[in-house]
């Protein structure tokens, strides 16, 4: 079955449709070696390239794989076009030049923190896929009187929206009172997730940080709306963690 070239383009999380039709005319679009034209049609023999790099099934050469670390502040959405016009992570985001940033989850509008971008989208599926079960850590401030058996049931699990939830760990930061500060460490990315499961004890989310994605810690020195490549051994770790293997 064939289709025409930009949708294969944009199929393959390379671009908008737009985006590649802009490629193909300023020729940087090669098709089996030839430089490709609007209208060209592909199907799954061809050999489409951007750049010089081979397309497949959304990767991106190893070589020019990429991952970014951004720093999520609140009040903004993890999507690339708001209908409502509110600010997105998109805005913050460096051009990619041989494609588009894959986000690695999604953290609501009120949760600030670690975040992941792939140029590579099977890295990207491979790091949101829950058999691969990566942790993720969280820094809370919860609002209400939370008991030792509260703590126990945030690890044992409770049934949340239909699944059963739960924290692989739960440590109580310093301090006491109604306002307290917890970690959490889980190995799960359902929707307000965390937030929920606090809801079940009693307490409320009053903040929520990640502060942690796999082997990815938030930097001290990243500013909120910052982004910054993280470097190629841990860019690695990833990809194992993910049981990908770089294109």
């Amino acid at each position: 079955m064939s289709e025409r070239v930009q949708k294969y383009l944009s199929r393959m999380g390379r671009g908008s449709r737009r985006e590649a039709e802009r490629w193909i005319g300023d020729g940087r679009v090669t098709i089996d070696g030839r430089r490709a034209v609007l209208g060209d049609k592909v199907d799954s023999t061809s050999q489409v390239a951007v750049d010089g790099i081979l397309v497949v099934n959304g990767a991106v050469d190893a070589g020019h794989s990429e991952v970014l670390i951004y720093n999520k502040p609140v009040g903004k959405i993890v999507t690339r076009h708001d209908p409502n016009n509110r600010p997105t992570v998109f805005d913050d985001l460096p051009i990619h030049e041989h494609g588009r940033w894959v986000a690695v989850g999604r953290l609501d509008i009120n949760t600030a923190g670690v975040m992941l971008f792939c140029s590579d989208g099977n890295l990207a599926n491979g790091l949101m896929h829950p058999r691969n079960e990566i942790e993720r850590e969280y820094l809370c401030r919860v609002n209400g009187i939370m008991s030792e058996s509260d703590l126990e049931r945030l690890c044992s699990g409770i049934q949340v929206a239909g699944h059963v939830c739960r924290f692989d760990s739960v440590e109580a930061r310093p301090g006491g009172g109604y306002n307290r500060w917890f970690t959490v460490v889980l190995r799960q990315g359902r929707y307000r997730e965390v937030r929920r499961l606090w809801e079940a004890v009693g307490g409320t989310v009053s903040r929520l940080i990640r502060v942690r994605f796999g082997p990815v810690r938030l930097p001290r020195d990243l500013d909120r709306a910052q982004a910054r490549i993280i470097d190629y051994k841990l860019q690695n770790e990833l990809y194992q963690l993910a049981n990908v293997s770089p294109s």
